[in-house]
């Protein structure tokens, strides 16, 4: 069994509030030992040592919210693909949205996901189950069968469930077996032919909008559904001010509801949209500044619980067209570290906190046993240099497709190393 000394570093963890000198040791898979006083005496000669050089050794990132392609498109991206822009991230475990072909509504493509995953040995990847079969929002999925088989929580992923009575059934249906409903909340009707947050800026562009109402509206709906079913409900990637305070309103009364949000929607406005850039083409669209400030508060007031990062690739040919045309969505693993460090380089959130809603929280959010740094648990790390500053690059990046609204991007924080069970995945070049 390996034995691997991390010595000189900044210990963080977020979720026990540790931010201290210090050194950890790992056995095999798991962390066996860590804190400040580990090692004072020297590490002794049969165990490998690894000098963190003052770096932060923290736990990897736990991103609950990424389209994976595979199976069906991977022309877009690959499980083998995401996972090396994971782990180049700093992300350790991620949940993969069941969007794919064939969708997983499923044990078999659930099985198949979480065992090519397993094989690769890169960032650990998790399903959801879909809330209805094909995600056609009619049939509510086999959600007891995909919960014993491993779906951690339930979503039609890009698309909303639109129904309000299935969304009440599945609420219904799921709490039955401790599940949660992920909803990407927007009414369909309102948005149907919008490609850009409604206002001035889609105006003088002469493209069609899509209100905020449409995101409001389905938040204020669907928290009515939850107290109704008793269900337990989280919304993915809220964008705007009214909906993240419908949520803030709803969690003191006492109702189990969650939500997170994606970089793009704290770091980015409408603006990015400049002229025509299809990069910046994501659904929910980018806010107008009020929004994006609206989003900063909700993280900030703990009404947001947690950050992903909406990682949605898409092939050259689904972005190089016309900006009404193109697909939604970035790609976003690579940037999720460095983009949510802003919160606190800006000073709007202390570190511990900005980094807990990329590790502990989301983790705790889905159920997982990661995002912290635990004794006996596994050694699934990331060693970040807090303070480099570099540019985002999309040619670059680790991902089949380079669609990121972040490219040409200033940013500062980086992960220099990433560890999975005990063993390097990744590490930074020079």
């Amino acid at each position: 069994m390996s034995r691997i000394a991390y010595i000189n570093a900044r210990l963080l963890d977020p979720a026990s509030g540790l931010d201290a000198p210090g050194a950890l040791l790992s056995e095999g898979e798991m962390i066996s030992d860590f804190g400040p006083h580990l090692f004072s005496d020297g590490v002794p000669e049969n165990i490998a040592t690894i000098d963190c050089q003052g770096h932060c050794l923290m736990p990897g990132l736990v991103d609950i919210r990424v389209q994976l392609r595979e199976p069906g498109e991977e022309y877009k991206g690959t499980l083998e693909s995401a996972g090396r822009a994971a782990t180049a991230g700093g992300v350790t475990s991620m949940v993969c949205l069941p969007n794919t072909n064939p969708v997983i509504d499923d044990m078999s493509v659930l099985e198949f996901v979480a065992r090519r995953a397993r094989k690769l040995g890169l960032a650990k990847v998790y399903p959801y189950g879909a809330v209805t079969k094909g995600l056609k929002g009619e049939e509510l999925a086999e959600i007891g069968l995909l919960s014993e088989s491993g779906a951690l929580a339930f979503t039609d992923g890009i698309k909303p469930v639109s129904d309000a009575q299935i969304m009440r059934r599945a609420l219904s249906y799921a709490s039955n077996f401790g599940q949660m409903i992920i909803q990407h909340a927007e009414e369909p009707s309102l948005a149907s032919g919008g490609v850009m947050n409604a206002g001035e800026t889609a105006t003088r562009l002469g493209l069609g909008g899509i209100p905020r109402e449409a995101e409001i509206i389905m938040v204020e709906r669907d928290i009515r559904l939850a107290e109704m079913s008793g269900g337990r409900l989280h919304f993915a990637h809220l964008s705007t001010a009214e909906a993240i305070d419908a949520v803030r309103k709803a969690k003191t009364r006492g109702l189990n509801i969650s939500c997170d949000t994606a970089p793009p929607y704290f770091a980015l406005s409408e603006i990015a949209v400049g002229d025509y850039r299809t990069f910046a083409k994501l659904s929910p669209p980018l806010r107008a500044e009020d929004d994006r400030l609206a989003v900063i508060e909700g993280l900030k007031d703990g009404a947001i619980d947690a950050i992903a990062s909406d990682h949605a690739p898409h092939d050259e040919e689904s972005k190089r067209l016309p900006f009404a045309q193109a697909a939604f969505g970035g790609v976003g693993l690579e940037t999720l570290l460095p983009v949510t460090l802003e919160l606190f380089h800006n000073g709007h959130m202390d570190l511990l906190a900005a980094l807990a809603l990329i590790t502990s929280a989301p983790a705790d959010l889905v159920g997982l046993k990661a995002g912290r740094l635990e004794k006996g648990a596994a050694a699934d790390l990331t060693l970040v240099d807090l303070s480099r500053g570099w540019k985002i690059d999309a040619d670059k990046m680790h991902s089949i497709s380079k669609n990121s609204p972040f490219d040409g991007h200033l940013v500062q924080g980086l992960a220099l190393k990433t560890i999975v069970d005990g063993r390097t995945v990744f590490e930074l070049d020079g």
